[in-house]
């Protein structure tokens, strides 16, 4: 199939194709179905529905399903037609569509946590489907006879889920800033490693296995790449949204990071360049730039009998420093601020004018987005949240993919 690629973000933006309305209470997944006009919805008014494209270019409802209790996460399989959704009282249920997209049948209830489902991944070759939850744990349930296999527990809510097909691999984010790297097997899983980068809860992870690079969000509103297939454990960050950073994913083909936060913010972010890994901050009893003490090195006080300083640190440099030696401020996109932050007064005047240009797109979503996902080969986006919207864009004038098969999302 032939792609248009550019290589560098476009200054367009998302085009908002169509709105949907009807959910009575928070919509929490929102899903596009491959090669359909059709999304799919779960909320927490405890409903599923299957919406279609009419003729007069509107969705309209074809399936409405009423669950036990509020939808909280959802999974779907294009090529069996299986819809997996999690809920609030912690089962998950899965359900077949019929090929028309009117019917929706009940297959099985899996008992997998005794808490809410925060996020479900279905693996067709494994026969499993992998699910976290708020009873702070991951389980993976053999889908023919519905029974419980494994049971890996942490010391927090588990908040998001990522995994690898091929090797078998689960990465967990939780409510710590933790993410754990697991190996699961058919009865029993190993812990490989854990990945401690994040000040606030892990809220969404996306995993690219072919770049086998890690991408996680948090509600310290950065967002860190974790080079999992080598280069030393090189980790980047990227700061650029006001609020959490909810949900993400990487388009490989156009080396491009898509990101969500509950603000409404849409940032895409250009990974197709030489990036810099922000430095570890270092820690001193004095400034590193003019070695006037901090307000904790009492006998360096007593000694110059001065006033000690709050520290500081360089974004750039990563120094110890003072208010005085770090009275600048400047964006740094190379090394993911794409805002204003503290650097030394050395450091900003090694700063180039061209240093300072963006290497992300910033957009407004105008509504909160709690859950985002993608259909990259149409370069379509879905986006849901508490406003009870439902909102669809075209991302290509964006990321600039766009397929040369006659197909146009308009």
């Amino acid at each position: 199939m032939a792609a248009e690629i550019h290589s560098r973000p476009q200054s367009s933006r998302p085009v908002l194709l169509s709105k949907i309305e009807g959910h009575q209470d928070a919509v929490t997944a929102a899903l596009l179905i491959p090669k359909e006009d059709g999304v799919i919805t779960a909320g927490e008014d405890r409903t599923i529905r299957v919406w279609l494209k009419r003729d007069s270019g509107q969705y309209w409802p074809s399936i409405y399903h009423t669950m036990a209790s509020p939808c909280s996460a959802m999974a779907y399989h294009h090529d069996s037609r299986r819809i997996f959704v999690g809920q609030d009282n912690g089962a998950v249920m899965e359900f077949h569509v019929s090929e028309d997209f009117n019917k929706m049948n009940f297959i099985k209830t899996y008992p997998a946590h005794q808490n809410r489902v925060s996020a479900i991944i279905f693996s067709l070759a494994a026969e499993w489907v992998i699910s976290t939850g708020h009873d702070k744990c991951v389980s993976w349930m053999c889908t023919r006879s519905g029974n419980m296999l494994g049971r890996h527990f942490f010391t927090s809510w588990a908040s998001c889920l990522q995994y690898d097909f091929d090797t078998q691999y689960a990465f967990v984010g939780d409510y710590s800033g933790q993410i754990t790297l697991l190996k699961l097997e058919q009865n029993t899983c190993s812990v490989i490693t854990t990945l401690k980068g994040h000040e606030g809860s892990i809220a969404c992870l996306w995993w690219d296995p072919i770049q086998r690079l890690l991408f996680s969000g948090a509600s310290d509103n950065s967002i860190i790449m974790w080079d999992i297939g080598g280069r030393k454990g090189r980790t980047l960050l990227l700061q650029g949204h006001h609020d959490r950073v909810q949900s993400l994913c990487y388009l490989q083909l156009t080396r491009q990071l898509v990101s969500c936060s509950s603000d409404g913010g849409i940032a895409v972010w250009n990974m197709d360049v030489s990036r810099e890994e922000a430095p570890q901050w270092l820690e001193s009893d004095s400034c590193q730039k003019c070695e006037q003490p901090f307000f904790w090195n009492i006998k360096q006080m007593w000694d110059t009998k001065t006033l000690g300083l709050r520290q500081h640190h360089c974004r750039k440099c990563g120094q110890a420093v003072c208010g005085k030696c770090s009275s600048k401020r400047s964006s740094y996109p190379v090394m993911g601020f794409e805002f204003q932050v503290r650097v030394c007064d050395s450091c900003y005047d090694s700063i180039k004018d061209e240093d300072r240009t963006s290497l992300a797109t910033f957009h407004e979503g105008k509504h909160n987005i709690s859950h985002m996902s993608m259909d990259v080969a149409r370069g379509l986006m879905v986006t849901c949240g508490t406003d009870r919207v439902v909102k669809i864009w075209d991302m290509t004038p964006v990321v600039g993919c766009s397929l040369a098969t006659g197909f146009s999302p308009h």
